[in-house]
This record gives structure tokens, sequence and C-alpha cells, in this order.
């Protein structure tokens, strides 16, 4: 079943994983204080992205998948959120498609930014944007090859004046954002405050959580 009006939405999505039986961890304050952000009692929470496409995301299995769009396709949260010293973990696929499988856009302080990977043709990865440069530009730029069909392990960290991240335990972030403008794309703003978006391409996500880490004045 598709993602429609928000009333349908949030009953398709609750009702589906409770059917599925659990998405990502299914667990609350689980092991090492992560949360799901999949569960049957977090889905409520998440509507469809008003891009303006009409591929819809949909539930399979307790996965979510976002299909491809023209061109951007996603889910946004609509509860509240932390905007500093937190982490969100997921598990991301590229079913089809061949730019962005995974763009999530995060709270940084009065701000949001977004993490994309695989973009840019295929392979780009970095944080959009700082003082007004996408990933393709600054100096969080990196470069690796994707395989449809995978999944890959995502972390991001944000905490103090820096955002960090992780693909497969291998950092390719780390910028230290104090006095820089960080802000995100205005096509990418249905993403706000958290959200998942594809660019022209499917992707599938599970183990989507997250958990607070000590501040710096903790």
């Amino acid at each position: 079943m598709p993602f429609t009006h928000r009333d349908e939405l949030r009953w398709t999505w609750a009702g589906l994983l409770l059917l599925a039986g659990c998405a990502g961890s299914g667990k609350a304050g689980g092991e090492e204080g992560w949360e799901s952000l999949l569960d049957a009692q977090a889905a409520p929470g998440w509507e469809a992205s008003p891009f303006g496409s009409t591929a819809e995301p949909r539930i399979e299995e307790g996965t979510l998948v976002i299909p491809s769009g023209e061109p951007m396709v996603g889910v946004h949260w609509t509860g509240e959120f932390p905007r500093d010293d937190y982490e969100i973990r997921l598990e991301a696929m590229r079913v089809e498609g061949n730019d962005f499988f995974c763009g999530l856009t995060f709270p940084v302080k009065d701000s949001h930014a977004s993490l994309i990977v695989g973009g840019w043709g295929g392979g780009v990865c970095g944080v959009s944007s700082f003082n007004g440069r996408d990933a393709s530009e600054n100096e969080t730029a990196s470069y690796r090859e994707f395989e449809k069909g995978r999944w890959y392990r995502i972390r991001l960290r944000v905490g103090g004046d820096a955002i960090e991240a992780w693909i497969d335990d291998e950092q390719i972030v780390d910028a230290e954002i104090g006095g820089r403008k960080v802000d995100i794309r205005p096509d990418i703003a249905p993403s706000k405050p958290l959200g998942l978006t594809t660019y022209r391409t499917e992707a599938a996500i599970r183990n989507l959580e997250w958990r607070k880490v000590p501040g710096e004045s903790s």
C-alpha cells in the first residue's frame, strides 16, 4: 500500500509494520541507547515529502522502499528531534538508478544539512551545504563505487561544532562547522527537519535508529 495523504499514510505505515513484525531494531532505548525510528511506535511520525512526484514510498517486509521519481521522492519526520549531540545510523541499498540513494537531511543547531550518498552520477558522498557550496564542491566530497543490491551501513554524528559520517565504519566526513553557514539546498527543503530522499533512484532503507550522545557540557 502506498503513502498518500497524511491520515492514510500514518495508518498504512503503522499497520504494515505491525503486520511485518518490526523494522529496524524494533527496540526503544535498547543497545547503547539506540532507539528505532521505523518501529510501530515511531512510524506515525513520518510522512511522504511533497516533492511533487507521483511515485510514493512504501513498506515491504519491514523495509522502507523509496522509489525512483522525477526527480526526488522521500519521507520526513514530523515530530520533535534533537538539534545537536546525536547520532543516526541506518542501512541503505541502491535498488535501481544511478544517483543518490540516501539523502539524509538532518538538524544542525538552528539550521539543517544533508548527507548525500552516491550523488552526482552515482559515487559522490558529502554534506550539503557549507557556505553555499554543495557536497560535490566542499571539502567533505569523496567518491566511491556503490553496488546495486548491496546494503551499506551509514552513520552520522552531529555534536558540538562538528559533523561526522561513516560508511561501513570508514569515516568519510569530519567537518568543523564553527563560523560557517550551514544550510540545505532549497530543492530538498521538504525533507526538513529530518528526512530521507532519493534522486531518480530507487532505494531501500532498514535499521534506522538514533541516540543522544554526550555534549561538550555533559
